[in-house]
């Protein structure tokens, strides 16, 4: 395969992971602010930052409210990651790597943006913002499905599979080091009743709340919760999950090619980290340096998966 194609196969899929994403985390602070006593509009700061884009936000704006922010992720044309952009994006690689695709998969990636650029044409209150980050995210989900249920599991399924779980890991590290650096007021409330349904609404923003209690009952408690996110392979949101599907996917491309390259000696590297912790010594560590760590580590795989793989040549 041209490295050109599988670079639009893998932003494709990163792009449209990412418009998820976005969706999830602002779904997750309209959550957190119930649990406030009071509105804050600093709380909306680590949204943005979250999404890697609070340099560029505060060039155009000086101050963190709602309206602001929920307008600059979801739908301004000057952010290159708002879900108005990435959807954009996602159709133009979809449009690149056409006759990779079967006529499903490019037809559910229009329908996403057509519904999406309707759906995003004119301002979003706070009182429509729950269903529309449903929208957001069924769409995503559609494409998902056409790609699951239509292609070929050959190359072209490999590279749109890296794209989504490299994007997917970077999103639940970024959501975890949220709740555990910026999202509690005081250290005081570590442990408290605030600090678990805090918790409990981090699951929710990866659909996590049902299976988590599936496997661990009404015991709810940031450590299990931490070790769910970071170290379940059975959840599809986790960093070893991610990594044992990055793994895989690349194992499958060293077969197809007859070639290893050192992206594959990272990810198993990454996965075999993943599978020797434990929660307790990355707890004692330090969670928000582990995330890190995982975060520098994920972005150093993009990179060779890009380098390797020639997507610019």
């Amino acid at each position: 395969m041209l490295g050109k194609t599988a670079g639009g196969l893998f932003w494709m899929f990163r792009y449209l992971e990412r418009s998820e994403n976005i969706a999830r985390l602002l779904d997750a602070e309209a959550r957190i602010a119930l649990t406030r006593a009071a509105t804050d509009d600093n709380d909306w700061v680590s949204v943005v930052s979250t999404s890697g884009v609070k340099q560029a936000y505060t060039e155009k704006y000086d101050q963190y409210d709602a309206v602001r922010v929920i307008d600059y992720l979801l739908r301004d044309r000057d952010n290159s990651s708002s879900v108005l952009s990435v959807v954009e994006a996602a159709r133009n690689n979809a449009r690149l790597v056409r006759t990779a695709l079967t006529r499903e998969v490019w037809e559910a990636v229009n329908v996403c943006w057509l519904t999406l650029k309707d759906l995003l044409d004119s301002p979003v209150s706070e009182r429509e913002l729950p269903e529309i980050l449903g929208i957001i995210r069924q769409q995503s989900a559609l494409v998902r499905g056409a790609l699951h249920g239509t292609m070929l599991r050959n190359d072209i399924y490999d590279f749109a599979r890296l794209g989504t779980f490299i994007e997917r890991a970077d999103n639940t590290a970024r959501i975890l080091d949220v709740k555990y650096y910026v999202l509690l007021p005081s250290s005081s409330f570590v442990g408290s009743s605030l600090d678990n349904v805090q918790w409990e609404i981090i699951l929710r923003s990866v659909s996590a709340q049902g299976a988590y209690r599936w496997l661990n009952g009404d015991d709810v408690n940031p450590s299990g919760i931490a070790r769910f996110l970071i170290l379940d392979r059975q959840m599809p949101r986790s960093f070893a999950f991610c990594y044992s599907k990055i793994f895989d996917n690349l194992c499958y491309l060293a077969e197809d090619y007859g070639i290893q390259h050192p992206c594959h000696d990272k990810a198993e590297s990454v996965l075999g980290a993943l599978k020797n912790s434990s929660i307790e010594s990355i707890m004692e560590s330090g969670l928000h340096e582990f995330i890190e760590a995982f975060i520098r580590d994920n972005n150093a795989l993009g990179g060779l998966i890009q380098e390797n793989y020639r997507f610019n040549g």
